[in-house]
This record gives structure tokens, C-alpha cells and sequence, in this order.
């Protein structure tokens, strides 16, 4: 029987994710056998430090496929490159979840609100244009540069006593069932000061996988006349 081999990230929330697309990809294809590969990136051995090279939570993947130890790899969409290295070829995305933030306060916040946050509270935030947009709505906070996977920006937020808040996507708290967490949730019209959406017609051309091109081989995807259309929008925030 074929074993189709499946590349992700070691972090706790990749993995979860990366479970459940090879469950659509076994709904979608029943005869092969599906294997997960982990893979510790460089983005996840500095979690304490800003990364200003494209490809930090992805090289060490796409390495894997280069050298035939997987089939594809699973990533977050906003870990991939603008342009792909050569040889490499967009398979499909998956179904979008929430585009919404959530914030997540400090026990002793619980309750408030990004507005009702004390004077000069600090939040904490992984993007630099999250914090710009977030500044103007409200002022009085101060919003700080927090890094890490979602594991060490929560124990961050518990631990170190500088937060009082931190910004994270809805949908990877969701994703590992901590929504009782989310005290506040910052929808997209909210926050975001201009927005592009880009409607990709070619299923090819969207990917939340990284299929390397093997002409020799058939490529396995979640597009299929046996599934949902993966045609899907792609957000592009400005």
C-alpha cells in the first residue's frame, strides 16, 4: 500500500492543524496510508526573537521535500514565502476559519476590554502592523513586540508579569480549544485599515500545502472533483 508522507512543524498547534488535513485528505482519498512527519524549524528553536528572513518557519520543510523524505508539507498560509523556491508548485488551501484576533488578558484583567484596560497596560502583539492599526483605535494602551508560537506567547502573558494582554488569531486558539481564553475578539473591520481580496480561479494556485513538482509521481491535494472546490479567498492585508 502506498504511504503518502505528510511534512509539519513540531508545535503543538502545527500538528493539530496538520491532523486535520490529512483526516480530509483520507475522507478524500481512502486507498493510501497517510505518515506525519515533524519537523523543528528555525523559527521555532528562537521563540524569543524577532525573524527578519523570510522562510524561518519553513526552509527546514522544504528541505525535507527536496531530498524525497516527504510527499507534502502543511503550512500556515502566512508562513510561506511571497515567491516559492523553484521546484516547488502551490497544491491547495483549506477552509478558511475565523479572520478575526482574540485578545487574551492577564487573570488579574479578566473582564476588561481593550478599552477598559488601566492606562499604559502593555499588549502584546507578534505583528508591527497589528500594533500601529491598534494604536490609533486605542491610544492609551501601549503595544509591545511579543514572539514565540502560540504556547510561549500564552505562558508569556501568564508568567512574566509585563502583559496585560496579548493579540492572537481566533482561529489557532480555537484550533487547540482554548476559546474560554478570548476575552475580547477584534472582528477585521475593526482593526484593519485597507484590505485586498484576491480571488485565485486556478485551485493550483492557493495552498496552505507545499506540493513539490515530481512529474513522475501523481500529487496528492485537496482539490478534487470528490471534495469542496478550493477555490477560496485569500485576504491581503494592507
Amino acid at each position: 500500500m502506498r504511504v503518502i508522507r505528510v511534512g509539519t512543524r513540531k508545535s503543538q498547534l502545527a500538528c493539530i492543524q496538520t491532523d486535520s488535513v490529512v483526516a480530509t485528505l483520507k475522507a478524500l482519498y481512502p486507498g493510501p496510508q497517510f505518515e506525519i512527519i515533524a519537523v523543528s524549524t528555525t523559527g521555532d528553536k528562537i521563540p524569543d526573537t524577532a525573524l527578519s528572513k523570510t522562510g524561518e518557519f519553513t526552509k527546514e520543510l522544504e528541505h525535507t521535500l527536496e531530498r524525497n523524505e516527504v510527499d507534502l508539507v502543511v503550512h500556515s498560509l502566512k508562513d510561506l514565502p511571497t515567491v516559492l523556491p523553484p521546484g516547488f508548485t502551490i497544491g491547495a488551501i483549506c477552509k478558511q476559519e475565523s479572520p478575526s484576533d482574540a485578545v487574551v488578558f492577564h487573570p488579574k484583567f479578566v473582564g476588561k476590554t481593550l478599552e477598559t484596560l488601566p492606562g499604559k497596560s502593555v499588549v502584546g502583539t507578534s505583528s508591527l502592523q497589528r500594533a500601529a492599526q491598534l494604536q490609533r483605535k486605542f491610544p492609551h494602551p501601549e503595544f509591545k513586540s511579543i514572539w514565540g508560537n502560540l504556547n510561549t506567547r500564552l505562558w508569556k502573558l501568564d508568567e512574566l508579569q509585563e502583559f496585560g494582554a496579548v493579540i492572537l488569531a481566533a482561529a489557532g486558539l480555537q484550533c487547540m480549544g482554548w476559546q474560554n481564553q478570548v476575552g475580547q475578539i477584534l472582528h477585521p473591520e475593526e482593526c484593519r485599515c485597507g484590505s485586498i481580496q484576491a480571488i485565485a480561479r486556478d485551485p493550483e494556485a492557493l495552498c496552505a500545502e507545499d506540493v513539490r513538482s515530481r512529474p513522475r509521481r501523481p500529487r496528492p491535494g485537496l482539490h478534487s472533483d470528490k471534495g469542496p472546490s478550493a477555490i477560496s479567498p485569500v485576504l491581503c492585508v494592507l
